[in-house]
């Protein structure tokens, strides 16, 4: 019988993507890593949210990450 291969998940994907129950692709801000004492306090807790992936950069995450 013929051996079945596992896609590997791509390792920096995994680690900068979210993903929600309904398979929805989630990113971070940018601008959060540094100058965050010049940073008013209502622009670091409007960086600290989320935000959805464009469409064609999740059409390309999928195949990146086939079991997310």
């Amino acid at each position: 019988m013929a051996k079945k291969y596992k896609m590997k998940t791509h390792s920096g994907a995994k680690a900068r993507i979210y993903v929600t129950g309904k398979g929805k692709f989630l990113r971070r801000k940018i601008g959060i890593n540094n100058f965050r004492r010049k940073k008013r306090g209502e622009t670091l807790r409007d960086i600290s949210g989320k935000l959805p992936v464009a469409k064609g950069d999740a059409q390309r995450l999928k195949k990146l990450m086939p079991y997310a």
